[in-house]
């Protein structure tokens, strides 16, 4: 009597896990926290966001407008304000909750395959998922949100700022470039945002099993996370910033000088030397390292929720 009892429990059980597994296939299950956290985020960070953006869109040919990342953020306030170093905010806070959705719903839904038959992840198969992930957020939400706050910065550092407000300036783009021209740079966005998300996926994988070693169950600290996300981050910033720098350069108001992905890098190599595509740098680093620490550690916090309420493991 007692097995009879006990089978609609298990059947129970695995239909929650199951529903819980499909669910995290479609959204992430701390897409719209992690979202918000990274808004948050973005709102305390973005004057260096606007740095390295002003820093790699200033080229050695024009010649070069600032000298150095004080020199932007003083110049910047100087004509336009302190609100000047958030010129461009708006389109990556709307896009920062779908962004955080898409990648972590993809790597979930990537993961169930890869995972082995004790349910662990391996850095390479991370690295997969992650590269997935990654693609996925570029194509459906990264590449407009960028290409948007990309001409929005590069508008204020023309001699006659045409934009508006966020509505004005998108109007304005779609008026007379199409949908297109929110879609520009895609190649170097879908190769920035693969590696991006396959690196810090990869770097948090693997710090992450090398913390619990032989004892899966182990608790990892909210500030272990965090340190293992900023580690990410750092990672992807040294791993990748010549793909942001390229990237930045074809989304700007004067992509129209680069016939494509390579003959945008071989001008900056041609006319700026090797190291333009590192221009940005110390900025970046700052915003990416925070960014992706804070992102993680809300993810992996509402993870630990919904183990608990759908008894999943």
């Amino acid at each position: 009597m007692k097995e009879s009892e006990s089978e609609p429990d298990q059947i129970q059980e695995s239909e929650t896990q199951l529903w819980l597994t499909d669910s995290t296939a479609l959204i992430s299950p701390g897409g719209e926290r992690s979202g918000i956290a990274g808004g948050i985020e973005i709102c305390i960070t973005f004057p260096t966001e606007y740095v390295k953006t002003q820093l790699q869109l200033d080229e050695r040919a024009n010649p070069p407008r600032f000298r150095g990342v004080g020199h932007c953020v003083t110049l910047t306030v100087q004509d336009h304000g302190v609100r000047g170093l958030y010129r461009g905010l708006s389109s990556l806070l709307y896009g920062s909750i779908p962004k955080s959705a898409v990648r972590f719903g993809t790597f979930e839904f990537l993961s169930n395959f890869a995972r082995s038959s004790t349910g662990k992840l391996d850095g390479k198969a991370s690295f997969l998922c992650g590269l997935g992930a990654g693609v996925s957020e570029a194509v459906l939400i990264v590449c407009p949100m960028e290409t948007i706050k990309v001409k929005f910065i590069h508008d204020q550092a023309s001699s006659a700022p045409r934009y508006r407000g966020f509505v004005h300036g998108v109007r304005e783009i779609i008026r007379e470039q199409g949908l297109r021209g929110t879609y520009q740079g895609l190649t170097p966005t879908i190769l920035k945002q693969g590696s991006n998300q396959a690196i810090r996926f990869y770097v948090m994988t693997s710090l992450r099993n090398w913390y619990l070693g032989d004892d899966p169950q182990r608790p990892i600290n909210p500030i272990v996370t965090g340190t293992f996300g900023a580690i990410a981050g750092a990672a992807s910033v040294f791993g990748n910033t010549p793909l942001d720098v390229i990237k930045t350069r074809m989304q700007g108001l004067e992509a129209h000088k680069y016939k494509n992905t390579l003959d945008c890098a071989s001008q900056i190599l041609r006319n700026e030397g090797p190291l333009a595509f590192y221009k940005g740098t110390v900025p970046r680093l700052g915003r990416v390292c925070l960014d992706v620490a804070i992102v993680f550690v809300i993810y992996e916090e509402v993870v630990k929720v919904l183990n608990r309420v759908w008894k999943t493991s």
